[in-house]
């Protein structure tokens, strides 16, 4: 059974920075707060959702009180890696559900960044935080499927290098009049894009490793994504990435990470594995979460597809159950 005690690490104070609407809600030193993995639909063995109701299901997660909404960047669909996100492309849907949500944050987990040139990102996610008032929280990772980096004329093996100037490209151009120079193009001050993010600064989060070393990741994102792993070994990868934050002089930053759940009907269902996460009654998932908690986690993006119940009684038990133990603001304004 998990306990529920505060850690060393996680009873001293901290903070974050002060970013956009999304990210100031969403990730608040010592708290933890839950968000959906899109589409919110169970497809168990098949790789393509039925995302007949997903603008129903996103409405209803935005009324219920989720604090974030996390779409995927899933440019082609490769057979065998059995996913194929939520189809849509991630910024072509976030201009959507920016017009069909007020409040929850939208997140994307992730854009792969080498796949893409930097100006489109930063030009398309600026566009999508302004558009949603300050709700975007941008994912960025190096990519995993080596199929499609022939696709799209890309080298696999160095896809580390050009993630890092990916990034560095994004940050410039958030700049009045940028100057910057690399392999993606030259920013010479002459020119500018519009618009620009509704902070100044769209929020950055590194996804795993994407093909750095720690202490890089460390101090270039504005957080981290990472994903399930037990309890002990969670909290040292959390505290490991915090300390090397902290030992090159980088702010203190929020940690979220993924987790499939499978909700059943009996409420004290002890767990059994599933694909990254568990099936279980809400009472183990609660102790779960609030485990996460107090050893530094600050959101959860929960995954509903190898979900056996119906998806939205499921989101309706977890908003009635589980949000209220970790509270969020209704409204981000």
């Amino acid at each position: 059974m998990l306990d529920r005690q505060m850690t060393p690490d996680t009873a001293a104070p901290m903070t974050f920075p002060s970013l956009n609407r999304a990210y100031n809600t969403v990730f608040r030193p010592g708290e933890l707060t839950i968000g959906l993995v899109i589409p919110l639909d169970a497809h168990h063995g098949s790789p393509v959702p039925d995302m007949t109701r997903h603008v129903e299901r996103v409405r209803m997660a935005d009324e219920l009180g989720f604090a974030a909404l996390w779409l995927r960047d899933v440019p082609l669909n490769v057979p065998s890696f059995g996913d194929a996100g939520q189809i849509f492309d991630p910024f072509v849907y976030l201009g959507l559900l920016s017009g069909v949500t007020n409040d929850i944050a939208l997140g994307v987990a992730s854009i792969i960044l080498p796949l893409r040139h930097p100006a489109h990102v930063a030009k398309a996610a600026a566009s999508a935080d302004q558009l949603s008032g300050g709700r975007l929280l941008l994912g960025v990772a190096s990519g995993d499927r080596p199929e499609e980096y022939p696709a799209l004329g890309m080298s696999f093996p160095d896809r580390g290098a050009r993630f890092r100037e990916s990034l560095d490209y994004i940050r410039a151009m958030a700049a009045e009049y940028p100057s910057y120079t690399g392999d993606h193009g030259t920013l010479n001050g002459s020119i500018d894009m519009l618009p620009k993010p509704t902070s100044g600064r769209v929020p950055i989060l590194i996804t795993g490793g994407s093909q750095q070393n720690p202490d890089w990741v460390a101090t270039h994102g504005d957080g981290w994504m990472t994903y399930p792993r037990d309890i002990a070994s969670q909290a040292q990868v959390v505290k490991d990435y915090r300390s090397r934050g902290a030992n090159a002089g980088a702010d203190t930053k929020p940690v979220m990470q993924s987790l499939y759940v499978d909700l059943v009907a009996e409420v004290d269902a002890e767990p059994t594995p599933i694909h990254l996460g568990f099936r279980s009654g809400v009472a183990f998932l609660k102790t779960y979460l609030w485990s996460l908690r107090d050893h530094g986690i600050n959101h959860v993006a929960l995954n509903l597809r190898f979900n056996h119940a119906d998806i939205e009684e499921t989101m309706k038990c977890l908003a009635d159950e589980v949000l209220p133990e970790f509270p969020t603001e209704k409204s981000m304004r």
